[in-house]
């Protein structure tokens, strides 16, 4: 087709080198189109106005002398001149016109393109600058895009306009920023034919996760309607997780899930005027369910690895699905250039140090935390009275606002997602940023000092006043690996990902009850005889967590998989072993429904606990829920790295016994190499550690409970805490046996108790005894790493490659 055109290219003539041609966007479009289109990935065809064409409409209208001149002088940081030179500059290019030769030849390609999908044909109109896209440097969101576009007139009109954006506040205050000379930027406009997701949904997704550069999940968001509510942060999307390793292994399941408010959509407007769409709110019901399946979703995981895959870099794309034909199509892609940029040598923590009041919660970006004071700019003229080192808090961010939102020292919306415009923005200029607050503009007052905090997993918080913290900044080439292996004690599935980056040999303690207590927060058996419970407002409350599930035992089984699976995909392959739930039973009453199954105990951290509860009539039915959730992470979604651990056996029947248990819910030891640990912290253990270690495949010493038991102290009360101390000589010597017995038995010995997190001697004997891995909490990782490589230098022995 190309030779009958001067100005047009059809995506299946472009490729990637195609970049100075039709710029960043389009020729990513036609690469996607040519190669990746045969593989299964749909991309709707259309067709590129080259940069060329630009220049030939600035020619023939005489117009860069006038154009250079409404720039001349400019002040970037002066909010009112930029707005008034970037208005000049947008007149003079759209009042140039459009050439007959050119318009005849948009016109014409605009004809085949309608021949090949219809005369109800609407297309995407999209600006595409010729330095776009670039690895050091994106331009995406700094010019305009156009959707719904009908008929030759409307798509000249809509071109003009492209063409014209080129100069928007924020595309110049960009290049200026960036080093790049206006004149020597040129734009290409992208018509692609518009994917019918008004009547469906559409969202933004990335290879990468895009908070911590955890580079193995692919992270997807979704919304009713067309994607720009999305892109721009006007709604809060689902957001989903997909493990790409063991998708490429065959295993097809969602890894994590997080249902949005999307609360409004972005429809076509009906009528004759200039507007092509308008937001109408999205009805409640559809608030309260996902806007995509699980279906949709991993085929969408599939399209982000091949783009991938065939870039060989990670990358940001945009995906909407056509209501009319059910299929997904991808609309854009592009590099990802700000999270895979980071320096992964060098390992960043910022952690609170102190408490204070929560302001307003919301969706984290990045993992950082800010202190200053509040200016709320809810209308884009107060952007003057912005100063730099300032918390900027709004109801949503726009592109125009970015000359102002590089000198915050924090950003706060009420509306938006992590894939929002603020979002954005934030993570390009590594400063922390809470979006969809809901309430943060009505909240949070002028002048008021706040700490804006991102460093607590994936909700964000913004508190009252200064709270302390700290950073640590290590440079991981530089830390050598003890010989023991360091682990991490985590439960936390929100801060799996960055926490993966510290230098551990995997999870030595994931603790079940977190996930339960904090997403689940149901009792398991209240989800399996709901009939027994005797509360009106508790079934009401586990009706409203369950919605959305055909069996609500269901529900418990997919949440504490996804905690669980988030974890194991953080650390994969690395060992990461899984306590079954160990919930007290006045624990487990705080729970939904739990007080009606639940009996009182007048010392429950003796009482029915642990192992005793798993084959015991009263929890069975609870445990088998437990164990089908393991089950799917391991056999669903393959991470195949999770070992489980049994708390508090008693006995060595009891240990036959919920061992045969398991099996009979799926979880057979031995069985696809499932390893299954005990937790090591009742004096029969130790005692008999010979007979218990031909039911498992290693222990894990809990120091907490086998200092309490050792000495006879309750370690809840407070009358006789001063006589609780694992650094007691029988406590040390119990440890001791403990190890020699797994040594002696040939299976793994660790510790995963609080001990050595506080004190270093307690770590200094572990590594004497010969320990094979110790459990740290993450904030002692670094300082016990290097205290243990200095204990083994001392003896001798040889530090790991």
């Amino acid at each position: 087709m190309s030779q009958n055109y001067r100005f047009i290219r059809f995506f299946r003539e472009l490729g990637i080198k195609d970049v100075p041609l039709v710029g960043g966007k389009n020729a990513s479009l036609g690469e996607m189109y040519r190669e990746l289109t045969s593989k299964g990935v749909n991309v709707p065809n259309g067709f590129a106005i080259t940069a060329e064409a630009y220049r030939y409409v600035l020619d023939q209208a005489n117009v860069w002398p006038a154009l250079r001149q409404s720039l001349e002088g400019l002040d970037p940081d002066d909010v009112e001149d930029l707005k008034r030179r970037g208005y000049q500059a947008r007149r003079i290019i759209y009042e140039a016109g459009i050439p007959d030769d050119l318009r005849k030849e948009i016109l014409d390609a605009y004809q085949k393109l309608e021949q090949e999908y219809g005369p109800d044909l609407s297309v995407a109109v999209r600006s595409s600058a010729t330095a776009e896209d670039l690895p050091t440097a994106s331009f995406a969101g700094q010019q305009e895009t156009y959707l719904n576009i009908r008929g030759g007139e409307g798509l000249i009109d809509a071109v003009q306009r492209c063409f014209a954006s080129l100069f928007t506040d924020r595309a110049i205050h960009y290049r200026i920023d960036q080093g790049f000379d206006h004149f020597k930027v040129y734009l290409s406009v992208g018509v692609q034919k518009m994917v019918r997701s008004d009547l469906a949904s559409s969202g933004v997704m990335f290879s990468i996760d895009t908070e911590t550069g955890f580079r193995e999940a692919a992270f997807i968001t979704a919304a009713y309607g067309l994607g720009e509510t999305v892109v721009q942060g006007a709604v809060d999307p689902d957001e989903f997780y997909v493990f790409k390793p063991t998708f490429r292994q065959g295993f097809r399941s969602v890894l994590r899930r997080r249902l949005g408010a999307k609360k409004i959509r972005m429809v076509y407007a009906q009528g004759g005027d200039r507007q092509t769409t308008r937001i109408v709110p999205t009805p409640k019901a559809d608030q309260q369910r996902f806007c995509i399946g699980d279906e949709d979703v991993l085929t969408l995981a599939d399209y982000a690895i091949q783009v991938e895959d065939h870039y060989g870099k990670p990358m940001d794309m945009e995906w909407a699905k056509d209501g009319c034909d059910g299929q997904l199509y991808l609309v854009q892609a592009r590099p990802e250039t700000v999270t895979s940029q980071r320096n992964v040598n060098v390992l960043e923590e910022y952690r609170l140090t102190g408490t204070g009041k929560v302001l307003v919660e919301g969706r984290a970006v990045g993992t950082r935390i800010a202190v200053g004071p509040v200016r709320a700019v809810l209308h884009p003229e107060q952007l003057s009275q912005f100063h730099p080192g300032e918390v900027l808090v709004a109801d949503m961010t726009t592109p125009d606002w970015e000359p102002v939102m590089k000198t915050a020292a924090a950003i706060v919306t009420n509306r938006g997602g992590r894939t929002c415009h603020a979002a954005i923005v934030a993570r390009e200029l590594g400063i922390p940023a809470v979006v969809g607050t809901g309430d943060a503009t009505e909240v949070l007052q002028d002048g008021q000092a706040v700490t804006v905090s991102c460093a607590e997993g994936d909700v964000g918080r913004v508190y009252e006043d200064e709270v302390p913290f700290e950073i640590e900044r290590v440079d991981l080439s530089q830390l050598p690996r003890p010989s023991t292996e360091i682990m991490i004690n985590l439960g936390n599935p929100e801060v799996a990902f960055q926490t993966s980056f510290l230098p551990v040999y995997g999870v030595g303690l994931a603790r079940m009850e977190f996930i339960i207590n904090q997403y689940i927060k149901i009792h398991p058996m209240a989800l399996v005889h709901p009939d027994r419970i005797g509360d009106a407002e508790e079934r009401h409350a586990i009706e409203k967590l369950t919605r959305g599930y055909d069996d609500p035992k269901e529900f418990f089984v997919r949440t504490l998989a996804e905690g669980v699976g988030t974890i194991a995909a953080a650390f994969w392959p690395k060992p990461v072993v899984v306590r079954m739930s160990d919930f007290k039973t006045n624990e487990y009453a705080s729970l939904l429904g739990g007080r009606w199954f639940e009996p009182e105990e007048a010392n429950p951290m003796l009482g029915f606990r642990g192992a005793s509860r798993y084959a015991h009539p009263a929890y069975a039915e609870g445990f088998a829920l437990e164990c089908a959730a393991m089950k799917w992470v391991r056999e669903q979604l393959g991470l195949s790295n999770v070992i489980l651990m049994l708390p508090f056996v008693r006995r060595v029947d009891e240990a036959e016994r919920v061992l045969g248990k398991m099996a009979e819910f799926g979880l057979e030891r031995g069985r696809g190499g499932l390893k299954i640990y005990c937790m090591c912290e009742i004096p029969n253990n130790v005692v008999l550690i010979d007979r218990f270690a031909k039911h498992f495949d290693g222990f894990s010493i809990g120091s907490n409970d086998l200092t309490q038991l050792t000495l006879g102290v309750d370690r809840d009360s407070e009358l006789v805490a001063f006589d609780y101390d694992e650094r007691d000589e029988g406590v040390r010597e119990m440890i001791r046996l403990a190890i020699e017995g797994c040594r002696r038995n040939g299976i793994h010995s660790g510790l995963c108790g609080q001990a050595p997190s506080d004190y270093p001697e307690m770590a200094e004997f572990l590594v004497e005894c010969g320990i094979d891995s110790m459990s740290l909490n993450p904030d002692a990782v670094l300082r016990m790493t290097r205290y243990v490589l200095e204990v083994e230098k001392r003896l001798g022995r040889r530090i790991r490659e």
